[in-house]
C-alpha cells in the first residue's frame, strides 16, 4: 500500500509538471496571436532607427563641443566640467522620470508614451543641423540637457517592457539580448557612416532619422497592452465613469495623479524579492561605471593620444560590431546553457578589465584592443533586465524596469560630480602625479565592488506586488 501511494504521489506530481508546461506553451501561443512576432519586428526596427540617430553624433560632439569653447586645443576644462553637469542634471531628471514613464506605461500602453520620448529627441540635433557656432552650441546644450531631463533611457526602458509583454519567461533573456544586439547594430551602422560623413552632414542625416524613427513609431508599431490587459485599477476608473464629460475629466485626472509612483511604492518594489534588490544594486554600480566612463574617455583619449572623429568613430564601430555579434549570436546559445547570473559575472568582468587597460594604455593601439572586450562586456545589462522582469507580474513590467532605470538614473548623478573634477584634474597640468587614466581606474574599482552582491538565480514571479 505505501508503495502503491508512492506510485500515485508520483503521477501527480508529473501531472503537475505537464500541466504548467502546457500553460506557459499557451502563453506564449497567446502572446504570439496578440501579434507578438509582428510587434517585435517593428519594435526592433523602432529601436534601430531611433539609436542609428542617436548614436552617429556621439564621435562628432566632441570636435563640436571642443570648436565651440576651446578653439584649436586639446584639452579643455571647461568642456569637461559642462558636460560632466549636463550629466549629472539628466541623470536628476530621470531619477524622477524613469519610474513615473514606466508606472504611466503600465495604465495607459507602451506605444503612447513612446512617441514623447521619439519627438522630442528631434529638437536639439536640429540645432546643430542648421549651425554649430558657439552660440547654437550653447541652445544645443540647454535643450539637449532639458529634453534628456525628461525623456534620456525612456526608450529603452518601456522597449524592454514591450518585449515583457510579448516573450514568455523562458526566452526572454534571450530576446532582451537579441534588443541589446540591435542596438549595437544601429551603434555600429551610425559610426560608419559618421566616419564618411562630414560633421554638418551628419547632424543632418541624425535630425533626419529621428523624425523617421517617430513615423515609424506611431505607423507601425502595435501596442502590446491591449484594452483587456491593462491594470485592474485603469479598468475599474473605466467601468465606473459615468456620461458626464466633467466627471471623465475629473476621474482620468484623478486617476493619473494615483498613478504616479511614490517613493513608498520604489522602496516597496525593491522589497518584492532579495533578487530584484541584488540587481538594483549591481545595475548602480555597474551604470555608476558606464557613466563615468563615458564622461572621461574622449576626453582622455584626445588628451593623450590626440583622438579626433575618425579615430572615435573607429573605436566605436569595433566595439559595437563585437557587441552586436555576441548579442545577436553567442547571447541567445549561451543564456539556456550557462544561465542568467553567470553570464552578469562575466560581463562585469570584463567591463572592469576593459577600463583597467583604457587607464593604462601605452599606445594608440591599446584603447582599440579594450574596446574588443565588448563581445563579453554585453552580456550584463541584458542579463540585468531579464531577472529583473521575471521578479513581478505582468502587469508590472514597466514599473520594475522604471525602476532599475531610475536606480541607473541615480547612478548618472552621482558619478559625474565625483569623476568629472578628477578627470579635469589628472588631465591638466596641475595634477598630483602623472597619471592621465586615474580616474578611469577609479571607475575600474566601482565596477569590482559589484562582485560583492550575488545575484541568486531568479525565481518566476508567484505572487503580486
Amino acid at each position: 500500500r505505501e508503495r502503491e501511494r508512492e506510485r500515485e504521489r508520483e503521477r501527480e506530481r508529473r501531472r503537475r509538471e505537464l500541466k504548467m508546461g502546457d500553460e506557459e506553451v499557451t502563453r506564449e501561443a497567446v502572446m504570439t496571436n496578440r501579434g507578438g512576432g509582428d510587434g517585435l519586428s517593428h519594435l526592433l526596427m523602432t529601436i534601430f532607427l531611433y539609436n542609428f540617430s542617436t548614436f552617429m553624433v556621439i564621435p562628432a560632439i566632441t570636435d563640436v563641443t571642443m570648436s565651440a569653447l576651446c578653439p584649436g586645443q586639446d584639452q579643455c576644462s571647461l568642456a569637461i566640467y559642462l558636460t560632466g553637469f549636463q550629466l549629472a542634471m539628466i541623470g536628476a531628471g530621470t531619477l524622477v522620470m524613469m519610474p513615473l514613464i514606466g508606472n504611466l506605461s503600465d495604465l495607459y500602453g507602451r506605444k503612447a508614451l513612446l512617441a514623447v520620448p521619439m519627438a522630442l529627441t528631434i529638437l536639439p540635433v536640429g540645432i546643430l543641423a542648421y549651425k554649430r557656432t558657439t552660440s547654437f552650441f550653447y541652445a544645443y546644450y540647454l535643450l539637449k540637457t532639458l529634453t534628456s531631463m525628461l525623456c534620456e533611457g525612456s526608450v529603452h526602458c518601456i522597449a524592454h517592457a514591450y518585449v515583457a509583454d510579448k516573450v514568455g519567461e523562458r526566452k526572454r533573456a534571450s530576446v532582451f539580448g537579441v534588443l541589446s544586439g540591435i542596438s549595437s547594430c544601429a551603434f555600429v551602422c551610425g559610426n560608419l557612416s559618421t566616419r564618411f560623413l562630414s560633421t554638418p552632414s551628419t547632424f543632418r542625416v541624425s535630425a533626419a532619422m529621428a523624425v523617421l524613427a517617430a513615423l515609424y513609431m506611431k505607423i507601425f508599431l502595435p501596442e502590446s497592452i491591449k484594452e483587456g490587459n491593462l491594470s485592474l485599477h485603469t479598468r475599474l476608473i473605466q467601468h465606473h465613469d459615468d456620461d458626464s464629460q466633467l466627471n471623465r475629466v475629473s476621474s482620468r485626472i484623478k486617476h493619473l495623479f494615483k498613478g504616479l509612483p511614490s517613493p513608498s511604492d520604489m522602496i516597496s518594489l525593491l522589497k518584492t524579492s532579495s533578487a530584484f534588490s541584488q540587481v538594483a544594486l549591481v545595475a548602480f554600480f555597474a551604470n555608476l561605471g558606464d557613466v563615468g566612463l563615458s564622461t572621461a574617455l574622449m576626453y582622455y583619449l584626445k588628451a593623450r593620444f590626440h583622438f579626433s572623429k575618425d579615430q572615435f568613430a573607429d573605436l566605436m564601430v569595433i566595439a559595437g560590431v563585437a557587441g552586436t555579434a555576441s548579442q545577436l549570436l553567442i547571447m541567445p546559445l549561451l543564456v539556456p546553457a550557462v544561465g542568467e547570473e553567470r553570464l552578469l559575472s562575466v560581463g562585469l568582468f570584463f567591463s572592469c578589465a576593459h577600463m583597467f587597460l583604457y587607464s593604462i594604455a601605452w599606445s594608440s593601439s591599446v584603447p582599440y584592443v579594450a574596446a574588443m572586450f565588448s563581445i563579453l562586456i554585453v552580456f550584463a545589462h541584458p542579463c540585468l533586465r531579464s531577472i529583473a522582469s521575471k521578479q513581478v507580474g505582468p502587469s508590472e513590467q514597466g514599473k520594475a524596469q522604471g525602476c532599475i532605470s531610475g536606480v541607473c538614473s541615480f547612478a548618472n548623478v552621482i558619478s559625474p560630480l565625483i569623476f568629472t573634477p578628477l578627470t579635469a584634474l589628472f588631465l591638466s597640468e596641475g595634477a598630483p602625479f602623472s597619471f592621465p587614466g586615474f580616474s578611469i581606474t577609479c571607475l575600474a574599482f566601482v565596477v569590482v565592488s559589484t562582485c560583492n552582491f550575488q545575484v541568486k538565480k531568479p525565481l518566476a514571479f508567484s505572487h503580486p506586488l
